[in-house]
């Protein structure tokens, strides 16, 4: 099988993901940041789009359903919450599969940002889109969700396969890098976060990343480790991750 991405930049952080299967040649958006610039970039590549994917309902992921629907036809995906602010062709839940021409995902279910969120899992080509459960070296605020949901959805992705290839919705990587570099001094993450940082000043994006270079080096997903450096001992481990979500949540570096 091959899928093959189109990444690219909109609106002021997001990245618009157009995915195509090279067996059939049909094409899905993943999410809908930017209706413009997705048939824009349609345009550009000439791929007939079929499917719409969402993650989740916030306007800057379903916000383009309505437009590019119009323009394209495509059938709309996605969990439950999506028709907070569109229509669905077709409701998913963990465990229910999407095909792409020949190309499967699974649909998993990792609430936490919002209650309903949702990620694509490729296993045959290894590629996960994650929406804003994941980012590189960082994790999505917890909007809806508690600290229980968002630490159990965090360990279905961590329980991916290691070259899983992780398409995170958003650049925040300085950002996150900054923040990891104040509670971990492990020499993997000072090592990544120079590479970080020089990609960024040659203007370079930082997505997608790989399930195990996050698990070595993001502090969300080794939070009970981290933990004690913030005053934090003797708890669960999605009290771990609640201390170090908070403590990036009032982060000012």
């Amino acid at each position: 099988m091959a899928l093959t991405v189109h990444q690219f930049p909109c609106l002021s952080d997001n990245y618009g993901f157009l995915i195509r299967d090279e067996a059939s040649g049909l094409a899905a958006t993943v999410d809908t940041p930017d209706a413009k610039a997705i048939l824009a970039e349609l345009d550009k590549t000439g791929w007939r789009l079929a499917l719409i994917l969402n993650t989740h309902w916030h306007p800057d992921h379903a916000g383009g359903n309505a437009e590019i629907q119009a323009a394209t036809g495509a059938k709309i995906v996605g969990p439950a919450e999506v028709r907070k602010i569109a229509p669905l062709d077709r409701e998913v839940a963990d465990g229910d599969t999407v095909e792409l021409g020949e190309t499967r995902f699974s649909v998993m279910e990792v609430g936490g940002h919002t209650l309903g969120h949702v990620a694509y899992h490729d296993a045959a080509d290894a590629i996960a889109f994650v929406g804003d459960t994941l980012f590189a070296l960082g994790c999505g605020r917890m909007f809806e969700g508690q600290p229980d949901q968002m630490w159990a959805s965090l360990q279905r992705l961590a329980a991916l396969p290691d070259e899983t290839t992780v398409y995170c919705a958003h650049e925040y990587t300085a950002a996150n890098a900054r923040f990891a570099l104040s509670v971990d001094s492990d020499p993997a993450l000072a090592a990544r976060a120079r590479d970080i940082f020089a990609a960024r000043e040659r203007g370079e994006p930082t997505v997608p990343t790989r399930i195990g270079l996050e698990k070595q080096t993001n502090p969300f997903l080794r939070a009970p480790l981290l933990a004690p450096a913030l005053g934090v001992r003797g708890v669960a481990d999605h009290e771990a991750f609640a201390a170090v979500r908070a403590a990036k949540d009032s982060f000012k570096g």
